[in-house]
């Protein structure tokens, strides 16, 4: 019996050195970026105020005579969205496109005097979401960032095994405290471990509720989520479903809940006209949807008004489509009409981005992240301090018929998670048809 306990900590002990050695570079920039990022208002606040403020005075300008301000500065411009004044010092804001580029104008809504014209290119925050999302390579990163997520859950596994006391004792020492006084690598080992583990509980959240954000299993968990009755209950529209090709998450940035919603389309009527963008900003008003909200504009004779509410609590996140022609409202997607999957991926996601709760949900998810990347850091030291020369210093393989529960969790996890799954055929493949058949790579891995 323990025979069979050495040799299954010994393959356990292999697969979080590789884990390790994979997840540790892309980890940190994960972790880094994604504190970053958790203080987004401030940053922005403080990057970005003198377009926010404006002087408040008696009467602001309806929407309408604020976009065509916007749309006689810049003619050859097509004004996409319009974001109202959130308070009476705050500007408001016009989605513009010209060409390929997009820009965000933002323009005091007393006096229609135009503040700044801010490609959105150019936010830094955005570049800093790109980088923690997608690595700022497209797809290809996307995919590199759920495969190292998904291999950080096998770091945790495995991490949590080697970590679990094997000896009845009542101290603490090494378990839940860093023994501070032993030195050397007992040391080492605890200032990796102990932090680690007491770090396990946020990371596998971070894990959870980022994991649905991803482009290839997030986009077929939404599927499922919506394909099994989480979806869209029949309440939220006017009439029947609509059937539309279109999704919303292709016209703005929507909650998660409602990316997949399906566009409706306004019914044409000849010689009708448009209904204006203020009517649509008092309907949304009266329906209390809450501030910060976005008016996104139609730009076909079907197309329809999207408005977008993205606060900071999930509990208040709106989603309506309005008939362009009548403003009648065709869709009303809110918290409440959230399936409990719904529901709980967006109060995850909101948790994740340090919003739900204010700045205690802030500092308390920076700390996760620092702890992160300093227990990627011991990490590294402690393979640094253990590894021979000229050898990557790999632990030795236990035996396979000691750790056959182990493997059959690894095919689990990769069924689950399929890009788990194409990683670990081709690491097996790569072991198994070059690794032990070259003597030095075999003696390098220590294969």
């Amino acid at each position: 019996m323990k025979k069979k306990t050495t040799e299954l900590y010994k393959t356990i002990w292999r697969w979080h050195f590789y884990a390790g050695i994979f997840v540790a570079p892309f980890l940190i920039v994960l972790a880094i970026t994604g504190g970053t990022y958790l203080f987004k208002p401030q940053i922005e606040q403080a990057l970005y105020h003198s377009y926010y403020e404006v002087k408040e005075e008696s009467t602001k300008m309806d929407a309408d005579a604020q976009v065509a301000v916007v749309q006689k500065q810049y003619p050859e411009g097509t004004v996409t969205s319009f974001k109202p004044s959130s308070s009476p010092t705050r500007s408001s804001e016009v989605g513009l496109a010209e060409g390929d580029a997009t820009y965000t104008v933002f323009l005091n809504p007393y006096n229609g005097e135009v503040i700044k014209k801010l490609d959105n290119h150019d936010r830094i925050m955005d570049r800093i979401e790109e980088l923690h999302g997608e690595l700022m390579v497209g797809t290809w990163g996307d995919r590199l960032v759920e495969l190292v997520t998904c291999w950080v859950i096998v770091l945790i596994i495995t991490g949590v095994y080697l970590w679990f006391p094997r000896k009845s004792k009542k101290e603490k020492g090494g378990t839940f405290l860093i023994r501070f006084n032993k030195g050397g690598r007992a040391l080492r080992r605890d200032l990796h471990a102990v932090p680690a583990v007491w770090l396990t509980a946020g990371i596998a959240f971070l894990i959870a509720t980022g994991l649905p954000w991803s482009g290839f299993w997030g986009t077929n968990f939404q599927s499922i989520v919506t394909n099994t009755g989480q979806g869209y209950p029949p309440s939220i529209w006017t009439g029947n479903p609509p059937d539309s090709v279109t999704q919303t998450k292709d016209l703005t940035k929507v909650p998660w809940a409602a990316e997949t919603l399906e566009v409706p389309k306004s019914t044409v009527i000849p010689n009708y006209e448009r209904v204006s963008l203020t009517t649509i900003e008092e309907n949304a008003e009266k329906r209390g949807v809450p501030e910060g909200y976005k008016i996104v504009i139609p730009q076909t004779a079907e197309g329809v008004y999207t408005i977008s509410a993205f606060p900071n609590k999930a509990q208040d996140e709106v989603t309506m489509h309005l008939d362009q022609y009548t403003g009648a409202v065709l869709t009303d997607y809110r918290y409440d009409n959230y399936g409990w999957m719904g529901k709980a991926i967006a109060l995850g996601i909101t948790l994740h981005k340090g919003t739900q709760f204010g700045l205690i949900n802030q500092l308390i998810s920076v700390l996760i992240c620092i702890g992160i990347v300093l227990v990627v850091c011991s990490g590294i030291y402690l393979w640094w301090k253990r590894k021979p020369s000229h050898q990557l210093g790999a632990p030795k393989s236990g035996s396979a018929r000691h750790a056959y529960g182990f493997y059959i969790l690894l095919v689990v996890l990769g069924i689950i998670f399929p890009l788990v799954g194409l990683s670990l055929i081709v690491i097996f493949l790569l072991d198994f048809l070059v690794i032990r058949r070259v003597a030095k790579l075999k003696k390098f891995f220590n294969a």
